[in-house]
């Protein structure tokens, strides 16, 4: 393939590919992502879709520089490009809920050829409640489940759901200068948290979100019924007070508020463990060996965490599907 020609791929550019193929070929989709990291988690949607016919090739947004992202993967396909034999594959962010309030989100709501997460992004779903202990066992090797992640998160939502009701308000009007996603994030950041004592990290935050959802209350006071509505329709879209941790910042749920918790919770593991390899050991030998074996076999969290699928019986990866199987006519 010439320069010029993958500067100006375009779904028509593979739509004629693909009709100069034999009949017996499968026809190639191109699924743009916006980074890396994406590739593996929308290869395990789309590959889902592959048969006889028809092929995804997931690629990353930009053929002539490094730029990466979803403004990357937008700029180049939504506007003239995306088509049947060309998707964007792209992560919701604010933009699914803020339902048109911005010409990205219009793209992103309105495209078929435009697939997104339904959460904010695939790091929510990386950690998606029900699967965590999962990603636990994975990493020590350890099955005992010291730590019940789908009821904390569920906590953890309820206890911010009112201030992030707040935040997308904000983000509706595009007045989010006044109370901006960092601020938001800064404000139901867990702080200390004790894997023993979890209900006093959701005291302390309850206690935060009050203070700030008081204090946003004050500052406009003619909000109240624009607020309550909101509430009411971002419940039709999938937010619930439980399910909110899938809907606030990916990066700022994975780093700030997961991998704290899941790193304390592996540590115990761990260390149970090796305390079980100790005492099992009938010499010192032995007991080194086992250790080291163990050791070299205990996983990296962060790698776990982004290679763990189990949101794939999340609501959100079902509607996913739906829309794929739509794109491609087929019955699920």
């Amino acid at each position: 393939m010439t320069k010029r020609l993958r500067d100006n791929i375009t779904s028509e550019y593979f739509g004629a590919a693909n009709k100069l193929k034999s009949k017996r070929e499968r026809r190639r989709i191109a699924a743009y992502v916006e980074s890396y990291d994406d590739v593996l988690f929308w290869r395990t949607l789309l590959g889902a879709y592959e048969d006889e016919t028809r092929y995804f090739e997931v690629m990353l947004p930009s053929h002539k520089t490094l730029e990466r992202g979803k403004r990357s993967v937008l700029m180049n396909l939504i506007y003239t490009k995306v088509g049947e034999d060309m998707i964007a594959c792209v992560d919701a962010d604010y933009d699914y809920l803020i339902q048109g309030a911005t010409e990205t989100s219009k793209n992103i709501i309105n495209n078929k050829f435009v697939f997104h997460t339904y959460a904010y992004s695939i790091e929510n779903l990386q950690c998606y409640a029900p699967s965590l202990h999962n990603v636990c066992v994975m990493v020590t090797l350890n099955d005992h489940a010291v730590f019940d992640f789908s009821d904390f998160l569920r906590q953890y939502s309820v206890a911010v759901f009112p201030l992030f009701v707040w935040s997308i308000w904000f983000y509706r009007r595009s007045i989010y200068g006044q109370f901006t996603i960092t601020e938001f994030n800064k404000t139901v950041e867990l702080g200390g948290f004790n894997v023993n004592k979890p209900e006093a990290a959701i005291a302390n935050l309850r206690n935060k979100v009050w203070k700030k959802t008081n204090w946003l209350r004050k500052q406009h006071p003619e909000a109240k019924e624009s607020y309550l509505s909101l509430k009411r329709e971002l419940a039709e879209l999938g937010v619930t007070p439980e399910t909110t941790y899938l809907y606030i910042q990916g990066h700022h749920l994975f780093d700030k508020i997961v991998m704290p918790v899941m790193t304390k919770v592996c540590g115990i593991l761990i260390r149970e463990r090796e305390a079980e390899i100790r005492r099992q050991a009938v010499h010192s030998t032995q007991m080194r060996n086992e250790l080291s074996c163990y050791s070299h076999s205990v996983q990296d969290i962060v790698q776990m965490l982004k290679k763990n699928t189990g949101y794939t019986a999340s609501p959100q990866f079902g509607r996913m599907k739906a829309d794929i199987e739509r794109f491609l006519k087929v019955k699920s």
